[in-house]
């Protein structure tokens, strides 16, 4: 719901990190040097760097960060910093986290599997599956495709940037309405209420009320909600046992840490944001998850395991983020770039209150990153994934 460099939007598509906002203000910590590498295991040493980058995000001032790596060598667990700014306890391995954004990638997924089995087409219209639900203010579902939808060419405006949505619930107001629930109709009714931001598939925005509307399109075909079709097509086949769509439940499952965030506090005071109704993010971003069970969604997607291969081709089909970097694209639900050694890498990313979510791969899916900052005001996202895809 914020922008960052990599990730716009209902914790956006990954990014650096440069936020403020929390009720208790973090004391200054000191943490152990990094080990030398002659004495570091095997294992570790390999993703020396990258623990170093989980360091350094946490003198930048991220509470704690947890993660886990994959590759043709094993899995790799690392963490830094606090999990619990009461107790000092350190983030854990296994701790759970909200991906937000990552949620996306899972909707796309659940729609890529509805269309290979002939229940839908990506270039159905919005119209044809919800009549009426987008429309005003120039916005015409007729005219905007499912494609469109996942991709963020539609055009529809984000119903995030809204001016009383951001100070309901980007502001400390949000402490106020944290317990809310939020429905998608509403949410989509708060975008109609502005003009589109360009023609269909004439642009390119992050929305977050392009996959709201989405998730209300897996509904509407399906007969059941957006979470369920999830659960059943992709957490429960790969046995995805720390990943949940929680609807209104306002608690983090155990194991976990806590989340914090300034929400534009002008004193810069820190907020444990840990509960909320996660409506408020709905479709476009309210999965709860673990960097085991990301690593694990990710290399299946991007093996084939979870879609033929004509849709993940036509997930992996892109379009232009920004005209300046032409590395930077976007698929349905899955985001294209870079790093700076010049390995291409899949990704998405989530960043909402008190949680920056990450998810990387090759595009064999046989090197992964899934991490998480439990804070996001500060730290270099861009950081950690170099580290880990190019050694630095």
């Amino acid at each position: 719901m914020t922008t960052r460099t990599m990730r716009v939007g209902l914790a956006g598509t990954v990014a650096a990190a440069a936020m403020a906002g929390s009720s208790f203000t973090a004391p200054a910590v000191a943490y152990p040097a990094a080990a030398p590498a002659s004495t570091l295991a095997p294992e570790r040493e390999r993703h020396r760097s990258t623990q170093q980058a989980m360091d350094a995000a946490v003198k930048d001032g991220v509470p704690g960060v947890t993660g886990q790596a994959r590759d043709k060598y094993g899995i790799w667990n690392g963490t830094s910093g606090i999990g619990n700014l009461k107790t000092r306890q350190p983030r854990g391995a296994q701790d759970r986290y909200r991906v937000a954004s990552i949620t996306k990638t899972f909707v796309s997924t659940v729609l890529l599997k509805l269309e290979a089995d002939g229940e839908i087409g990506l270039d159905d219209t919005v119209e044809q599956w919800l009549p009426g639900v987008v429309h005003g203010h120039g916005h015409d579902g007729s005219r905007i495709t499912v494609r469109q939808l996942l991709n963020h060419t539609s055009g529809i405006h984000n119903w995030t940037l809204d001016p009383e949505i951001q100070r309901m619930v980007f502001s400390e107001e949000f402490l106020e309405h944290r317990h809310d629930t939020w429905t998608p109709e509403q949410q989509v009714r708060i975008a109609m209420r502005h003009e589109p931001d360009f023609e269909p598939g004439e642009g390119w925005n992050y929305s977050d009320t392009n996959y709201i509307v989405a998730g209300m399109i897996i509904e509407k075909v399906t007969g059941h909600a957006y979470g369920d079709e999830i659960r059943r097509r992709i957490i429960e086949p790969l046995g995805l046992n720390a990943t949940s769509v929680p609807g209104t439940d306002p608690r983090l499952p155990q194991p976990s840490s806590r989340a914090y965030s300034k929400l534009r506090d002008p004193e810069g005071r820190t907020y444990d944001v840990t509960e909320y109704n996660p409506s408020v993010a709905g479709a476009a971003g309210e999965m709860i998850s673990n960097s085991a069970d990301l690593n694990r969604f990710f290399t299946a997607l991007l093996r084939g395991r979870l879609l033929p291969k004509q849709q993940l081709d036509e997930m992996m089909t892109t379009v232009p983020m920004d005209e300046e970097n032409p590395d930077l694209r976007y698929g349905l639900g899955l985001r294209r770039s870079k790093v700076s050694c010049g390995k291409e890498v899949w990704a998405h990313g989530g960043d909402f209150h008190g949680t920056v979510a990450v998810a990387v791969t090759t595009r064999d899916g046989s090197h992964t990153l899934a991490f998480n900052f439990n804070g996001e005001w500060a730290g270099d996202i861009d950081a950690v994934i170099d580290a880990e895809f190019c050694g630095k």
